[in-house]
């Protein structure tokens, strides 16, 4: 499972695990986030180890993640990294404007390729939709600056299955990002049929449900962060869950794996989702998630998670 995949249509290939690095200069927002040396000191981990694939975005930090991924980058070899950022939103003020004109996406890579420190991203994504923009036109300026050499694949993220389809109107998006899990399985229903059908990496976010699917919490655990409010975390649901996490230590101990390597691993069995980004907090939390590509689940195995969690 080790083998290299291609992002979409494109020519950029990466490791099939990569890293989120939302927890990297997150500290102006999250005050128990890694300081900036703890951050590139997990990127360089994951470098040193044969991960190439970086994801990171504006809003992480915000800007300071790009900032320091840049900073990283510059000690390797750029052509062994594969890095994806995401833009086209603003901040007035406190709020978060999305605004995915061609000319603001245009302005938006510039400013990602500075922060970066680099001349080209390997994956560029539209965060979010903005509510104008006709999802085509948007695709058709990344698309320009592709043709420019500026950017070489092109994604987006948190689109409606229709939302795709207009962006993808003329064949030019290489990868979606969603949420998509075990216990979020929504993506199923048309997103990941259209992404095979249209040869779309599919990536999916909260792959392991923010620690829920990972097998780490039990039922006297409490929650006042942003778990809180998620409703996998509430109540009756919680405790169901948490049952459906335990039916998989089973299969875990005869992989002599962990039960999130067994999670991770099922998503690669879902048509067209051939990359994953894993979040991370230490060195050691990303030598862990390289330890997915040595689970392999059988048949039986994949169709009895399945059923678990239909």
């Amino acid at each position: 499972m080790t083998n290299r995949i291609h992002l979409g249509k494109s020519d950029v290939s990466v490791h099939p695990i990569g890293l989120g690095t939302n927890a990297v200069g997150g500290h102006n927002i999250y005050p128990d986030m890694l300081n900036e040396e703890q951050g590139k000191d997990m990127v360089r981990a994951a470098l040193d180890n044969g991960i190439d694939h970086l994801d990171t975005a504006l809003i992480y930090g915000p800007e300071r993640s790009e900032e320091l991924i840049g900073e990283v980058a510059g000690e390797y070899n750029r052509d062994n990294i594969v890095i994806a950022t995401k833009g086209g939103l603003k901040f007035a003020g406190e709020e978060m404007v999305m605004d995915n004109s061609p000319s603001f996406l245009k302005q938006a890579v510039d400013n990602s390729l500075k922060r970066l420190n680099t001349d080209y991203i390997d994956l560029f994504y539209i965060h979010y939709p903005d509510k104008e923009t006709p999802k085509d036109e948007a695709i058709g300026a990344l698309k320009e600056l592709k043709d420019d050499g500026k950017i070489r694949s092109i994604g987006v993220s948190n689109f409606s299955i229709d939302q795709l389809k207009e962006a993808n109107k003329d064949g030019y998006v290489d990868v979606f990002q969603g949420e998509y899990n075990l216990l979020h399985r929504e993506a199923e229903q048309t997103l990941l049929p259209y992404t095979a059908q249209e040869s779309i990496t599919f990536i999916p976010y909260f792959p392991l449900e923010s620690g829920l699917l990972a097998g780490k919490y039990n039922e006297n655990d409490t929650f006042s962060d942003v778990r809180a409010k998620r409703p996998s975390f509430k109540g009756e649901n919680f405790k169901h869950n948490l049952e459906k996490v335990d039916r998989l230590r089973d299969i875990a101990s005869e992989k002599d794996a962990e039960i999130a390597h067994v999670v991770l691993a099922w998503y690669f069995s879902r048509p067209s989702l051939d990359a994953i980004i894993p979040g991370a907090k230490r060195p050691e939390q990303v030598m862990n998630n390289l330890k997915v590509a040595d689970v392999q689940l059988t048949n039986h195995e994949i169709e009895h998670i399945d059923k678990i969690f239909s």
